[in-house]
C-alpha cells in the first residue's frame, strides 16, 4: 500500500497542492514584519502538507494550529522514558496522542461523509480502498494509526531538511544564482515568474543543478544519523563476530563523512554530483541519506519532491536575509537543526522581482 502512496502517479497528484502549500506559506512569511525562526516555521509547513497535501483534511487554519501544538507535545515526549507518573514526558506524550487522535478522528469521518469537490486521491484515499481491495474495511483505529504514521514520517525529518536548504542557500548566493539560471534556461522562471503550467514531475527532473543541490543538502545534513536492523544470519565484521537477532545501528553521519569518495567532505558542493563527477555513484552505501537495502525509505521521492519544489519558489519568488550577525550553530538531537532556529527575514518579490513593501491580502494576492 506505501508503494502506492508514494508511487508516481500520486506524486503527480500532489505536486500541485504541495506548490499551493508552500507559495501560501511563503507569503505569509514575507508578509511577517520581523524575522521568522524557520526552523519552528518549517514544522509548521511540513505539517500542514502532510495534513492537507497527504491525508486531504479541510481543517481551518485556526485549528490546524492547535493540532500542531499538540503534534508537537507528542513529538517532544515520543523518546521519554517510560514512567507513567503525573507530569512525566511519558503522561504529556500520552495525554498529547489522546488529543491528536481525537482530532485526527473528527477530520477522517468529514472526510468520509464529505466527498464532492475531490480532484485527486491522496494517501488516505488509497490506504482505504487498499484495505477494501484485500477485502478488509479498515477500522477507525487503523485508519488514526495509520495517519499518525504517515504525519511522524513527513513531518521532522523534512523541516529539518528545508531548514538546511534555507540555511544553504543564504551561505551560498552564488548556488541560489545558479538553480534561477537553471529555471530560466528550462522556461520554467520568466520575467521572475513561474510560467504556469511548466512545473511537472517530468520538468522537475529534468532539472539537474536542482537535484545535485537537494542531494548535497542531504548528503552535508543529513536530518537523522542513522538506523537500525536485525541482523538475520551471524555475520563477522573487522574480527568480531555478530550473532544472529542482534540490533545493529549502522551511522549515516559517520558514511557521509569518511566515504572515500566524497572530496572536500566539508564543504558545500553541489557540483560533486553533476555529471563531471559523480561522486554518489562509485559504490553502493556511500550515500544513503534515506537508508539503503530494501528497507530504504518509501517517503524519499515525496521527501525530494517537497525540496525541490521549496527551492523553486525560493528561487522564484523571495528574497530573504540572515536576521543574526553570525550563522548559528548546528544541533544534532533529535534531528538535524540550527540552535536558534534559523532567523531570518523574508521579502516578497512582484513578478518583476521587486520587494513587496505591504502586507495587505490584495497586495499578496497579487505575488506569484
Amino acid at each position: 500500500v506505501f508503494s502506492k502512496i508514494f508511487s508516481h502517479e500520486a506524486l503527480e497528484s500532489y505536486l500541485p497542492k504541495i506548490q499551493l502549500v508552500i507559495k501560501d506559506t511563503l507569503r505569509a512569511w514575507s508578509s511577517e514584519p520581523e524575522p521568522i525562526n524557520v526552523y519552528h516555521e518549517a514544522q509548521k509547513l511540513t505539517f500542514r502538507m502532510a495534513i492537507r497535501v497527504l491525508l486531504g483534511f479541510r481543517i481551518p487554519d485556526e485549528e490546524l494550529g492547535r493540532l500542531f501544538e499538540v503534534y508537537q507535545q507528542f513529538v517532544e515526549n515520543v523518546f521519554s522514558l517510560p514512567v507513567d507518573l503525573p507530569f512525566s514526558g511519558y503522561r504529556r506524550g500520552i495525554r498529547a496522542r489522546e488529543t491528536l487522535q481525537k482530532g485526527l478522528e473528527k477530520a477522517i469521518q468529514e472526510k468520509l461523509q464529505n466527498t464532492q469537490g475531490k480532484d485527486y486521491a491522496d494517501a488516505l484515499d488509497i490506504l482505504i480502498e487498499s484495505g477494501k481491495e484485500h477485502g478488509k474495511e479498515l477500522t477507525m483505529q487503523e485508519l488514526k494509526d495509520g495517519t499518525l504514521e504517515l504525519i511522524f514520517a513527513a513531518y521532522a525529518t523534512t523541516a529539518s531538511a528545508s531548514t538546511s536548504l534555507i540555511m544553504q542557500l543564504l551561505k551560498h548566493p552564488r548556488v541560489l544564482e545558479k538553480l534561477r539560471e537553471e529555471l530560466r534556461s528550462k522556461g520554467i522562471l520568466h520575467n521572475g515568474c513561474i510560467c504556469e503550467g511548466s512545473l511537472r514531475l517530468d520538468n522537475i527532473g529534468g532539472l539537474q543543478y536542482l537535484d545535485c543541490v537537494i542531494k548535497e543538502v542531504l548528503r552535508l545534513f543529513t536530518p537523522i544519523s542513522g538506523g537500525y536492523r536485525t541482523v538475520l544470519q551471524t555475520f563477522e565484521l573487522d574480527g568480531f563476530q555478530i550473532p544472529k537477532g542482534w540490533s545493529v545501528m549502522y551511522s549515516i553521519r559517520d558514511t557521509h563523512d569518511t566515504a572515500p569518495v566524497f572530496k572536500d567532505v566539508d564543504v558545500f558542493d553541489p557540483d560533486r554530483f553533476g555529471q563531471g563527477r559523480s561522486e554518489d555513484k562509485d559504490g553502493r552505501f556511500h550515500y544513503l541519506p534515506f537508508g539503503g537495502g530494501v528497507r530504504t525509505c518509501l517517503g524519499k521521492h515525496l521527501a525530494k519532491l517537497f525540496l525541490k519544489a521549496l527551492a523553486i519558489e525560493l528561487a522564484s519568488t523571495s528574497r530573504f536575509e540572515l536576521a543574526t550577525r553570525t550563522f548559528p550553530r548546528i544541533t544534532l538531537v533529535p534531528v538535524v537543526h540550527p540552535v536558534d532556529g534559523l532567523k531570518v527575514k523574508f521579502f516578497g518579490l512582484d513578478s518583476n522581482q521587486n520587494e513587496i513593501l505591504t502586507g495587505t491580502d490584495a497586495m499578496l494576492g497579487a505575488t506569484v
